[in-house]
C-alpha cells in the first residue's frame, strides 16, 4: 500500500515539474503581453492605468498557478536587467518606484489566481470570479502597502493613507474590474481548449 502511494506521489511529482514546449511557448507569449499592456496606458495622477492587470490575470487563469506565475517572473526580470519594459521604464532601480509594488503583486496575485481555478474539476462562473477577485486584491494590497512605504520612507513625498487608497484603487478599480470581467468571460471559452490540448 505504502508503495503504491510512493508511486502516485512520484507521479504527481514528474507531473509538477514536467514542462511542455508550448508550455514555454505560452508563458512567452503572456510575458510579451504584459510588456504590451504596459504601454496602453491612460496617464492618471498616481498609478496610471494600464491593461497588465488583464494579462496577467488571464495568465493565471489560462496557464494556471505555476506557468502563469512564470510568465509574470519573465517579464519582472526582464525589466529589472534593463529591457525599458515598465510603465516607467527599466532597470534594477525600479525597485524603488513607488508603484514597483503592484508588479510583486501581479506575481504573486497571478499564482493564486491560477491556484484557486486548479482547484476544481469543472470551470464555473463563481469559481473564475474568486480566482479573479482573489488576485486582484493581492494585486492591490501589494501595490498601496509599497507605493505608500517608499512615498513616506524613501522619496520624501509624505502620503496619508486615505490618498494612496484613492489614488492607488480607486481611481484605477473600475477600469481594472471591467477588464477582469471581460478576461472571465474569454477566459471561460479557451480554459476547456487548452486543457484538451486542442490549440
Amino acid at each position: 500500500m505504502s508503495r503504491e502511494k510512493a508511486n502516485q506521489d512520484m507521479v504527481q511529482k514528474n507531473k509538477f515539474w514536467k514542462i511542455r514546449t508550448v508550455d514555454l511557448i505560452l508563458c512567452a507569449l503572456f510575458a510579451a503581453l504584459i510588456a504590451v499592456g504596459a504601454f496602453i496606458k491612460i496617464p492618471i495622477p498616481g498609478v496610471p492605468f494600464t491593461l497588465q492587470v488583464l494579462f496577467t490575470t488571464l495568465a493565471g487563469l489560462l496557464l494556471g498557478s505555476r506557468m502563469g506565475a512564470v510568465s509574470v517572473a519573465i517579464y519582472i526580470i526582464l525589466g529589472l536587467v534593463g529591457v525599458p519594459i515598465f510603465t516607467g521604464g527599466g532597470g534594477i532601480g525600479y525597485v524603488l518606484y513607488p508603484t514597483f509594488g503592484y508588479l510583486i503583486g501581479f506575481l504573486v496575485g497571478t499564482f493564486v489566481t491560477g491556484w484557486i481555478v486548479e482547484r476544481g474539476k469543472t470551470i464555473t462562473y463563481p469559481r473564475l470570479f474568486a480566482a479573479t477577485g482573489a488576485g486582484l486584491a493581492i494585486v492591490y494590497f501589494c501595490g498601496i502597502v509599497y507605493f505608500y512605504l517608499i512615498s513616506n520612507f524613501y522619496t520624501n513625498n509624505p502620503i496619508g493613507i486615505w490618498a494612496v487608497i484613492v489614488q492607488c484603487f480607486l481611481v484605477v478599480a473600475p477600469g481594472n474590474i471591467a477588464c477582469c470581467i471581460g478576461g472571465i468571460f474569454l477566459a471561460k471559452r479557451l480554459i476547456p481548449i487548452l486543457r484538451k490540448g486542442q490549440f
